[in-house]
This record gives structure tokens, C-alpha cells and sequence, in this order.
């Protein structure tokens, strides 16, 4: 029997996705649990198992589509198992329910009754209908009011035939070449085009005589890194963004670090950094500040009892944010741990939706790198985000003396519209403070 394949819902806010590449073509053998098609939302992607093994029956939704969750997206059958098409699901569309019918015209009796229902066909036209395999949405009737006939099943039915057999992905290839698909002869199976015929197509097409000029490198603005493009434009221009930036004395955090080291050093699963002391003295800050812990939700701002905090990890893709949850209940070691696993599983592309959405602040750390600073930018609706610079050993000022110190570039993003410049730099300042002298953390 056959099983119609669903856009899955990935997560809690997950309303559509877009369906952004197959691993299978129609006709190819599917076992269950085997990767089907990906599906792109704006905080990740996600492949998609197959739940059934049998063969790809259909394509109902081609790549970059973007549908609705619970439309249905294919159909996997039995060996030898011809179940009926599923025909016109318009691409990003859910199909509306057709209005009821009109009292049929007098004068029409030749043709005989029309039925009740939800299509305006003749009784006859939905036999042949139903002989054929035709969905009746899909014809448009030539009789009194739209009334669908025999004559109109026949000739949809006829056209239907003459249509070539393709591919999805050779029909979108063809489409965007503008390569007439009619004069293609077809090697797949049962004749049907593939996308080697195509390509071959178009080779043929251009002159021989002609030196093609070798194009451009291009990267299409697709999937992740559209994601970020767009958030971003967005966050700047919905936004009143106002940046902070200073210094921080960070020598004592990072003997606090060394200190915790040496006393879990027989522990491999103890590993701490002083990006975990940042997220921990951040988080306590938060709560002491709870405007910038904040969400701006039309015209009100929630401030939320909890801090759940945005971990930005670059990846091959572009960036992603985990959060980690519940960030000011959480001790340093256990902030460590799950930090760690988080940034794990992005690399790994093993993110849930559930790990990336729900953020009330977000920490960015560019200290790998030769930054000493620079500007965030907001991740809508959060208030603040907060930007790490490398570490650098300088000649400061300390206790009257010059001495050589770790220094630590720090930069403060918020949403102007939220709070003002007063109360954020004083949040700034209490978590600069933190980072000076970790023990003030426990105060």
C-alpha cells in the first residue's frame, strides 16, 4: 500500500519549510530510515527519512518549493504498485476547497442531472472522469456556468498523454534554458527525460563555431547563508541598534580558568574556558538586568525569568546559534558540558529546531581570530548581544604599578527602542566587573 510522505514539522515555531533537494528520483528504490530530501527553514536544515521502504512513486513538491507543514511532498509505493497521481498541488500552495455548485441552467437535460457535490460536472464527465484517472480540478468546463463535460475530460486527457515524461529536476533545468521539452528524446525509464538528456539538449543546441566564454565563479543565495542575509537586513533596519565597547582586565578569570583545570585535570570530561566564564558571569548579569534579557513582541517587551543563551558557532555553511537554557540556574562546569555539546552537534549539522529557537540573548566570540573589536548585530526579537575580542597582554596600570595584564575586547549591541543608553551601560559595567573579578560572580 502506498504512504504519502509529509513536510515534516521540525520544531515548536516551524509553520512552512522549503523543500530544498532530493536524494531521490521518481522511480528509485527507497529503503526506510534512508535519507529522502532536505528541508530548509530559517534557523536550519534538516534531512528527512524516508518512513517506508518501496519505490518513489512521485514528486509531488519540486526543490525550492516552499509548502506549509503537512503538505504532502511525495509518494513512496510498493514494487510493482500503481497508485493514483497526485495532480495539481501548486508549488507553495495548499489546495482550496472548491464552492459548492450552482443550481444547473435549464436546457441542459441533454446532458443529464447535475449531481450535489463540490466539482460542477455532468454525471457522465465524472465516470470517464473516473475511467481516465483525471482529477476534475483540474479540467476547465466548457458548458453553461463552467460545467464540466464529457468532450472537456476527453480533451484534458488527450493533452495530459501528449506531455513528455520528466524529471523534476530536468523540467526545472529545461524551464530555466528555455529548451523546448517536446523534441527531447528520453532514456529513463519507460522513455521518461532525465537530466543527462537534457544537458545533452542543450550541448547540441549551441553552435559548434562559437568559443563559449567561461563564466564567472557564482555561489547562489540559497539556504543558510539567505537565512543570514535576510535576518540580518532585517535586524538592521526594524531595529534601533547602539553599541558599547570597552577593555576588560580578564587576567583573573583566566587564572580562575587555569585554577579549575588543574584541580579536574584527571577528569577528561571536565574542560573549561573562558568563554564558559563569559556566559556564566553574562547570564548572573541578566538576571540582575532583566530589561536585557528581554524580547520585543509587537508592542509590548516580555522579559523572561530565565536566561536562554544564544551560542553563535561558525560553520562551513555560515552561522548558527544554539541556545543553551536555563544559563543563570547552571553552575560553571555544567555550563561547560553543554556548551560543549551544543557546539558539537552544530558542527556536526546535528541540531534540532528546538536547540535554535528560543534565544533571549546571544554571546558571539571572535577571540580566535586577530579582532580586538567590532559591532554585532541584534538577533531579532532578543535586546542585547554581546561580542568577544581576542586577548592580548599589554602594560596597564595596576595597583599604582605598570605591569604586563591580559586585556579583553568587549562590545555591547542593544535595541535602543528597548532600553536606553543609562541602564545598558550600566549592565556593561556590572559584567565587565564580573570578568575582572570572577569571585564578585557569587555576590
Amino acid at each position: 500500500m502506498s504512504v504519502k510522505v509529509s513536510m515534516p514539522k521540525l520544531g515548536m515555531t516551524m509553520r512552512t519549510g522549503k523543500l530544498s533537494k532530493w536524494f531521490k528520483n521518481e522511480g528509485d528504490q527507497v529503503g526506510a530510515g534512508e535519507e529522502l530530501f532536505e528541508v530548509e527553514t530559517e534557523k536550519i536544515t534538516n534531512k528527512v527519512e524516508a518512513p517506508v521502504g518501496g519505490i518513489l512513486f512521485q514528486i509531488v513538491v519540486r526543490e525550492g518549493a516552499v509548502v506549509p507543514i503537512g503538505t504532502i511532498v511525495g509518494v513512496i509505493a510498493e514494487p510493482g504498485e500503481i497508485p493514483e497521481r497526485i495532480e495539481g498541488i501548486e508549488v507553495g500552495e495548499i489546495a482550496e476547497p472548491t464552492p459548492a455548485p450552482v443550481a444547473a441552467a435549464s436546457g441542459t437535460e441533454a446532458e443529464g442531472p447535475v449531481e450535489r457535490g463540490e466539482i460542477l460536472a455532468t454525471p457522465a464527465s465524472k465516470r470517464l472522469a473516473k475511467e481516465l484517472v483525471v482529477d476534475l480540478t483540474l479540467v476547465k468546463g466548457t458548458g453553461p456556468d463552467g460545467r464540466i463535460r464529457e468532450a472537456d475530460v476527453t480533451r484534458y486527457h488527450e493533452q495530459a498523454l501528449r506531455k513528455p515524461r520528466i524529471t523534476p529536476l530536468a523540467e526545472e533545468i529545461a524551464r530555466k534554458a528555455s529548451l523546448d521539452i517536446s523534441v527531447i528524446s528520453g532514456t529513463g525509464e519507460g522513455g521518461k527525460i532525465t537530466r543527462e538528456d537534457v544537458e545533452r539538449a542543450l550541448q547540441e543546441r549551441k553552435p559548434a563555431a562559437v568559443e563559449e566564454k567561461k563564466p564567472a565563479l557564482t555561489i547562489p543565495m540559497t539556504g543558510m547563508r539567505k537565512a543570514i542575509a535576510d535576518n540580518m537586513f532585517a535586524s538592521l533596519h526594524n531595529t534601533a541598534q547602539l553599541s558599547l565597547a570597552s577593555e576588560v582586565d580578564v587576567t583573573e578569570s583566566l587564572r580562575f580558568v587555569a585554577l579549575v583545570q588543574e584541580q579536574h585535570k584527571k577528569d577528561e570530561s571536565v574542560r573549561v574556558s573562558l568563554n564558559d566564564i563569559v556566559i556564566m558571569a553574562t547570564s548572573r548579569a541578566l538576571k540582575r538586568f532583566p530589561i536585557m534579557n528581554s524580547t520585543q513582541v509587537g508592542s509590548e517587551i516580555i522579559l523572561h525569568d530565565s536566561v536562554a543563551m544564544g551560542i553563535a558557532v561558525a560553520i562551513p555553511e555560515g552561522l548558527i546559534v544554539p541556545v543553551l537554557r536555563d544559563a543563570d540556574r547552571k553552575g560553571l562546569l555544567q555550563i561547560a558540558g553543554e556548551a560543549r555539546v551544543l557546539i558539537g552537534k552544530a558542527r556536526s549539522n546535528s541540531l534540532s529546531m528546538d536547540d535554535v529557537t528560543g534565544g533571549t540573548f546571544t554571546i558571539t566570540n571572535l577571540s580566535a581570530s586577530r579582532v580586538d573589536n567590532f559591532t554585532p548585530i541584534l538577533r531579532p526579537p532578543e535586546t542585547g548581544i554581546l561580542g568577544i575580542g581576542r586577548v592580548v597582554k599589554k602594560p596597564v596600570v595596576f595597583e599604582g604599578e605598570i605591569v604586563i595584564r591580559s586585556l579583553m575586547g568587549l562590545s555591547l549591541t542593544f535595541d535602543h527602542r528597548v532600553v536606553d543608553g543609562s541602564p545598558a551601560s550600566v549592565f556593561f559595567d556590572l559584567l565587565c566587573s564580573y570578568l575582572e573579578q570572577p569571585t564578585l560572580i557569587l555576590t
